[in-house]
């Protein structure tokens, strides 16, 4: 009998459990891939919305103000597309960032709620119908000459709203496919599609942005829909959708689902389990002041208050008593500002700076994004290899802060040193932002206080990337009112931003290093 073919070896030494695993994390990653393509347009646009007016501009030396030329018919204007060529741009643009990312912060609190009580599939199928159709509503102002700014906010209003049904969604399937064995470095590894769709919204709308900017829109709009046809047709919410073992039904045991070997792990019997001391030691340093590293939590009556033996949708009272949740959602406030300011102005800043045109600056701000990447993962490798989440995300703040005062210094040196900054700054910047909405999110999701009522997840998730949502809002606006003034006003922002994501993580660090200290006194007698 002859031997297998290494390839069909190497196929069949998976489990049907553990290909549906590997099926859901592929989708689940290029889901979100097209809501974040969908978002970077904007910043591509932003270069070609103003553009620099020809030299008919009187500067006034003394003072280092420019005059604006006498006003021109809306398409004769050579400073951009009205109603964005006026001297007040940035400020025109700054509320186009504000009015997507304020409507998606409320919108988020909303979507985690709602999204428990519907189905993930239909939820989030409809939610990139809508996305892409208001995405392309905005490009369609460039065909049918819309020179109207309230047309624009209004559409990025609406998208904010139905964008929110991506990210609870998303996390939420993760979520229940993958358990905490290595869920930093998985989650790290599938935070990257954030990465990887602003990488290939730039490209797309870079392609177009000169020559018809309103593809730029129209492409990604198509591009979500289509996905959106493949969410109906193939996404899986949870392991008990296809029957999979990790489904028990037996009151003697708990499924576990574990992210390093196996699919399943069953846990001692619950007798057991309220005897021992044992704790999980990715969450027994995340609980409040008063109780020690080993005592189990005597807030869970509290927290489930309104469950019904899990299956019941937690209230929003209930999840921000979870230990952690209103700490780490305070500290991606901070995180997500910094973020999404480099998301929606590093653009325009490389191209003043840098002297490029808009296509150039977009495809140079792509390696923020792919510093992005490696950050995640390192964030989830060493969170992982600790065990601690918070000390983690504060130890790569703390050096982020000093960088981004580095970045605007250097990036004035020249080409090199800006590719070189961008890197940097990226992988400080969306590591923290990356392990908190993902690794952290599902740990304190999945609180053992819940009693594995899954369903938790969604409104978890939402109420921290939803604090996290309004640090996005503030961040591009007050970047948009600073930037006048010098771009070095815009950094120091940044800096203190940082700064306060860090102290809100202090309790928490000093927690787990104190969980740390006790720990090993514990083994050294």
């Amino acid at each position: 009998m002859a031997n297998l073919p290494p390839g069909i070896h190497f196929i069949t030494s998976f489990t049907r459990e553990q290909w549906y695993r590997a099926f859901t994390f592929v989708l689940t990653f290029m889901l979100y891939v097209s809501f974040h393509l969908s978002r970077k347009p904007i910043s591509i646009v932003k270069g070609e919305l103003h553009k620099h007016c020809p030299t008919s501009q009187v500067i006034d030396k003394e003072h280092g103000i420019q005059i604006q030329p006498i006003k021109r018919l809306s398409n004769e204007s050579l400073c951009g597309w009205e109603p964005f060529d006026k001297s007040n741009y940035k400020q025109l643009l700054g509320a186009l960032d504000y009015s997507f990312l304020c409507a998606y912060a409320v919108g988020m609190y909303l979507s985690g709620v709602i999204g428990e009580r519907l189905p993930i599939r239909y939820y989030l199928t409809g939610g990139m119908f809508a996305s892409g159709l208001f995405t392309a509503m905005f490009g369609f102002g460039y065909f049918y000459n819309i020179h109207s700014l309230w047309f624009y906010i209004v559409t990025q209003i609406a998208n904010g709203f139905v964008q929110t049904t991506g990210w609870p969604s998303v996390v939420t399937c993760i979520g229940n496919w993958f358990g905490k064995g290595r869920r930093g470095l998985i989650m790290g590894l599938w935070n990257s599609h954030t990465s990887v769709g602003n990488i290939l919204g730039s490209l797309i709308a870079g392609y177009w942005v000169s020559a018809c900017w309103g593809l730029s829109f129209v492409v990604p709009g198509i591009i979500i829909s289509l996905m959106g046809i493949v969410c109906f047709l193939f996404l899986i919410e949870h392991p008990k959708d296809m029957n999979c073992a990790s489904t028990l039904s037996s009151s003697d045991s708990k499924s576990y689902l574990n992210g390093s070997n196996r699919l399943i792990i069953l846990k001692p019997k619950l007798i057991a389990m309220k005897t021992s001391s044992f704790e999980d030691p990715e969450m027994h340093c995340l609980l409040p002041e008063n109780e020690t590293c080993t005592k189990p939590l005597h807030h869970k009556n509290e927290i489930l208050e309104g469950l019904e033996k899990g299956k019941s949708a937690i209230s929003f009272t209930g999840a921000l008593r979870i230990p952690g949740v209103v700490e780490f959602s305070l500290c991606l406030l901070f995180a997500k500002l910094v973020s999404y300011t480099f998301l929606f102005w590093l653009p325009l800043y490389i191209t003043n700076v840098e002297h490029l045109d808009a296509k150039k600056a977009g495809d140079l701000s792509t390696l923020f994004d792919v510093g992005g990447i490696f950050g995640g993962i390192l964030a989830g490798i060493i969170s992982d290899r600790l065990k601690k989440r918070a000390t983690t995300c504060g130890m790569m703040l703390l050096i982020a802060a000093p960088t981004l005062y580095a970045f605007s210094a250097i990036s004035k040196m020249g080409f090199e040193a800006t590719i070189v900054m961008l890197l940097i700054c990226g992988a400080l910047v969306n590591g923290p932002y990356a392990l908190i909405t993902t690794a952290v999110s599902a740990d304190l999701g999945t609180h053992k206080s819940l009693k594995g009522n899954a369903r938790a997840l969604s409104t978890v998730t939402a109420i921290i990337d939803g604090t996290g949502s309004v640090g996005a809002a503030l961040g591009p606006l007050l970047a948009g009112l600073l930037s006048p003034s010098g771009w070095n006003n815009v950094f120091y922002m940044l800096m203190i931003a940082d700064t306060c994501a860090l102290l809100f993580l202090l309790r928490l660090i000093r927690k787990e290093l104190q969980c740390s200290l006790d720990q090993t006194l514990f083994k050294e007698h």
